[in-house]
């Protein structure tokens, strides 16, 4: 169990430090972020689906984006930039950075002793499963990025 522990408690102090400073970017940042080099990038699908969620809920939005893949980013970033008070992103920052911690604590260490007993007992199915799981995810990612670079572009010449 200390092992666990010690894990989530490095683990909250990183996610503290990494979401607390796209926060402060995103601030940092403000509206000048919608007009300069920032544009297109926050202009994704992913964000503006994360600016609508926040504009909706709120804080909630940024403790449950820490259980997600993708969108923890968007949301912290964009809740810096629309300026939410410190006295609703802090609570929601430290009640979705323990969850993150404890969940990638948790199956971390049960994934890692799962290859050290695979690597221990059968090496070959071991580097025959990290390879399979190298592929896939190469795999995926050239997929995502052709699929992305096949989208069409909207521009703000399009729309008029």
């Amino acid at each position: 169990m200390d092992k666990v522990a010690f894990t989530a408690a490095g683990l909250y102090a990183i996610v503290l430090l990494r979401a607390g400073g796209t926060f402060a970017v995103g601030w940092l940042a403000g509206a000048g972020a919608r007009r300069g080099r920032l544009a297109e990038r926050i202009s994704t699908a992913k964000f503006r689906r994360a600016e609508r969620a926040i504009q909706r809920w709120g804080a909630p939005v940024v403790a449950v984006s820490f259980l997600t893949v993708g969108f923890q980013t968007a949301a912290n970033f964009l809740a810096g930039s629309m300026r939410m008070p410190l006295s609703r992103y802090l609570p929601a920052l430290f009640v979705g950075g323990a969850g993150w911690a404890l969940v990638y604590a948790t199956a971390g260490i049960g994934a890692l002793e799962l290859l050290a007993r695979l690597f221990a007992g059968q090496a070959v199915i071991g580097v025959a499963a990290v390879t399979v799981l190298l592929l896939t995810v190469c795999g995926v990612l050239v997929y995502r990025g052709r699929k992305a670079a096949l989208a069409p572009r909207h521009t703000a010449a399009d729309e008029s």
